[in-house]
């Protein structure tokens, strides 16, 4: 949680209890449903919750701002913005479905009113939102042909237009080759100073 706060100085104490309570419960649910390495629990602040946090240096999410998080797997990048930005609606979608049942149970043990998790593909998503957020589930190309037809470009209200928002490592050259003139990468270590974030970036695309 030092960690967080590191970083994240404004945080109201409903928020910090939040964050407090992520890894007990994490660390819970982990041994019953392996939804994060075994060998990585112990680094749930920095390679989880704060890797998800980059997004919030990226872009300050207005409120209302309806964002899905697609491929969220235990919850990531999904229920550490849900916790930083209270007035935002989040849907964390996956395929899985006992990583959802552990996303919604994290949810609710917090209090959590703005997230809602569902079992399905993305195929299956009929919603609209303003943001689809990613971590490392799939190619950009293929993530931003799943995002197309869910972001809903009639409300504008960030300081980026409506799109795909992804956390990704290494080379992504070839990745971001079609999308050079809609698109934004920051390495993370522009923001982040451990050595964990040296190869990692937050893409932007505006589809």
């Amino acid at each position: 949680m030092q960690l967080i706060a590191k970083y994240f100085r404004f945080l109201s104490e409903q928020q910090i209890s939040q964050f407090e309570a992520l890894q007990p419960l994490y660390e819970d649910w982990n041994s019953k449903i392996n939804v994060i390495s075994r060998m990585d629990i112990g680094n749930l602040y920095e390679h989880h919750v704060l890797h998800s946090l980059a997004i919030a240096r990226m872009i300050d999410f207005t409120d209302g701002t309806r964002i899905m998080d697609l491929g969220t797997g235990g919850g990531f990048p999904g229920i550490p913005l849900a916790i930083m930005y209270p007035e935002c609606h989040f849907t964390l979608v996956d395929s899985i479905g006992k990583k959802v049942r552990v996303a919604q149970a994290v949810a609710e043990s917090i209090g959590l009113k703005n997230v809602e998790c569902r079992h399905e593909r993305a195929e299956e998503e009929t919603g609209k939102f303003d943001f689809v957020v990613s971590r490392g589930v799939t190619t950009l190309p293929e993530l931003c042909a799943y995002a197309s037809r869910l972001i809903d470009h009639r409300n504008q209200h960030n300081a980026f237009p409506n799109g795909v928002l992804c956390l990704k490592g290494g080379d992504v050259s070839a990745e971001m080759s079609k999308y050079r003139n809609s698109s934004e990468v920051i390495p993370i270590s522009s923001w982040f100073s451990e050595e964990y974030f040296k190869d990692k970036k937050v893409i932007y695309v505006q589809i």
